[in-house]
């Protein structure tokens, strides 16, 4: 009998986290309700040719995807009912509907070649999303590994919101040299490829918002939303190529600082 109390301690552990693993908590679900809908929302804003709308729905989804984690993580209400919504919804927000927005605005008059490259974004999504679930605890948190669908997403609605900004419709010239559909082609074959890449796109989960910064970074942040709040469209567009060719730059970096091998001896 005196081994039963220690018994009792070790296994109540074991019981709380099957219980949490089949909650469903409200508060962070409902995070994940709202970026759903807003996804949801792009597709029917989309197909009533309310471009414009579109594109900001799925800049909002983006948002609400990334209270929705943090605020399970700081209420202690992470679950695996969870993690699948929220999987379930990034699938909508960021893989369907920015594949049928870039379809309906500028692909849909390239006939297979559009349809197609919407679908090689849809794939690309699911399978970025598959292997995210799957290797979540093998990868370096510092990097994801091929470029989040949300920054991605962000791609795609930048440059419909952007284009909207201009006056520039999907089959439009742009730049006086290319018209629009071709660009929105390549951009969003580019952003389906770098999903399921193998490059490194840094994710910032190192950063640590409870330590103290210098006062040089509360005035960069400050001028962030200046700037976001001046031109939103641009500057969203800009942060979001950028970052989606960092992960090539990073790679090019690596391949040139990488020392040579040695010659073999023969």
């Amino acid at each position: 009998m005196a081994d039963a109390k220690p018994r009792l301690r070790r296994t109540k552990p074991l019981v709380e986290q099957s219980l949490r693993e089949r909650s469903i908590y409200l508060l962070p679900n409902l995070f994940t309700t709202a970026a759903l809908f807003a996804g949801f929302y792009a597709i029917v804003q989309a197909m009533s040719g309310r471009f414009e709308h579109a594109a900001v729905a799925i800049f909002i989804a983006m948002i609400l995807d990334g209270l929705d984690g943090r605020v399970a993580r700081m209420t202690n209400t992470q679950s695996a009912f969870g993690a699948e919504y929220d999987s379930l919804s990034d699938m909508v927000s960021f893989g369907v509907a920015p594949a049928l927005v870039l379809y309906v605005w500028a692909l849909q008059p390239m006939g297979k070649l559009g349809w197609i490259a919407a679908f090689i974004y849809c794939a690309s999504a699911a399978l970025r999303l598959a292997r995210f679930n799957t290797k979540l605890d093998e990868s370096d948190k510092r990097y994801f590994q091929g470029l989040p669908s949300p920054a991605a997403a962000a791609l795609l609605a930048g440059l419909v919101w952007i284009s909207f900004d201009n006056g520039i419709a999907g089959d439009e010239i742009f730049f006086g040299w290319v018209k629009m559909k071709w660009l929105a082609w390549s951009i969003t074959v580019f952003a389906g490829i770098s999903m399921v890449s193998d490059l490194r796109f840094y994710s910032g989960k190192d950063i640590n918002l409870r330590s103290s910064v210098p006062f040089v970074v509360i005035l960069l942040i400050v001028l962030a939303f200046v700037l976001i709040s001046y031109s939103p469209a641009e500057v969203l567009f800009a942060v979001s190529l950028l970052y989606g060719l960092s992960g090539y730059v990073l790679w090019a970096y690596r391949k040139l600082k990488r020392p040579p091998a040695p010659p073999s001896a023969n």
